[in-house]
């Protein structure tokens, strides 16, 4: 049912019954090493270009969450897929051999919860099967928006490193599969953010471009379905970093909440920032993917975690238009991911 100005809310919500993640060499030796599914030997992943390797990312995803699931490709309605490059190409080449029928999506580093938000309105509102994938690579990143990594260009401590990984996910219907032994986790209700744009201009702090975007959603949601910070366990951004956290938490505590104790980054958590190097933080559309598939949904399948909100954030850069001198828009997409028995 609609809440609000933004949410759905699900009477039958759908259920995660499968997920799959790999990751490269750097994600591998951050502080969730021991958590993934498998870790990358070298970043190529035995390609010869590192947009192919994306590609295989996520072809690799897809493959372990559905053999999670106990489904084959068949069986998927729909696959809701994205990442941060041109035409969507990691996702094209990586899933064209599923032959599963296909929507291509682009919020940049928020395509995650976008990709999870309208898998679960389609299980929901039809039943069947339908999957979520999303993926990203430094290499690939930084070569479409920035510059080669040959030229080997300073970072600033503001700036977030682009996660080399995918995630994936595989829904069922609620009348099916809240009982399976394999169900993670329910999507209870989905909040679909606006563009927010406060004017960055500056293509190395992605967090103070995302950072206005994931308030707007995180005191949408609060409002379309009546709730607190307290009604949520955690309410987990995907990329914002250190900088952008500290603006989200102070953005959202002017209008009224006070997120601090409950807020967690899946890019503060993917890395040792001092350790490896890594700025602010990570991001790119492999990271909310990643952490949630690896870190979140097992604490949610035991009940460690009963109700979070998880919400991907996206930076708009085209590097078209910031050549051109406009700023760089954000977008954040929430979705509601609870414990089965909760």
């Amino acid at each position: 049912m609609l809440l609000g100005a933004q949410s759905i809310g699900f009477k039958e919500c759908p259920v995660i019954i499968g997920t799959g993640n790999i990751v490269g060499t750097k994600e591998g030796e951050g502080p969730l090493r021991e958590l993934f599914d498998v870790v990358g030997e070298d970043d190529y992943f035995g390609e010869q270009t590192w947009e192919a390797a994306e590609s295989n990312l996520q072809k690799e995803a897809v493959t372990i969450a559905l053999r999670k699931a106990g489904k084959k490709p068949e069986e998927l309605r729909y696959l809701f897929a994205g990442d941060l490059l041109g035409q969507n190409i990691a996702s094209s080449f990586g899933l064209e051999s599923f032959q599963i029928p296909l929507f291509g999506l682009y919020g940049a580093c928020s395509t995650c919860g976008e990709a999870l938000s309208l898998a679960s309105a389609v299980v929901s509102a039809y039943g069947g099967y339908a999957g979520a994938v999303t993926s990203s690579h430094f290499a690939s990143a930084e070569r479409q928006f920035r510059t080669p990594l040959e030229y080997a260009s300073q970072r600033p401590l503001s700036a977030t490193w682009t996660v080399t990984g995918s995630g994936a996910y595989v829904l069922g219907p609620w009348a099916k599969e809240h009982s399976n032994a394999k169900a993670l986790a329910k999507i209870s209700g989905i909040t679909t953010g606006k563009i927010v744009d406060y004017g960055v201009k500056d293509a190395m702090n992605m967090g103070a471009a995302m950072a206005p975007a994931a308030a707007d959603l995180i005191v949408a949601n609060f409002k379309d379905f009546k709730r607190t910070p307290k009604d949520y366990d955690l309410i987990v951004t995907g990329d914002l970093g250190e900088v952008g956290k500290k603006i989200v938490i102070d953005l959202v505590r002017e209008r009224g909440y006070d997120i601090e104790d409950k807020h967690r980054d899946c890019g503060m958590l993917m890395y040792d920032g001092e350790d490896q190097g890594t700025g602010s933080g990570g991001s790119g559309c492999g990271c909310a993917a990643t952490v949630l598939s690896a870190f979140f949904l097992p604490r949610l399948q035991k009940g460690i975690l009963k109700r979070i909100l998880f919400i991907p954030t996206g930076a708009l850069l085209s590097p078209i238009s910031f050549n051109e001198g406009q700023s760089v828009p954000g977008i954040a997409h929430g979705v509601v991911i609870e414990h089965i028995g909760g």
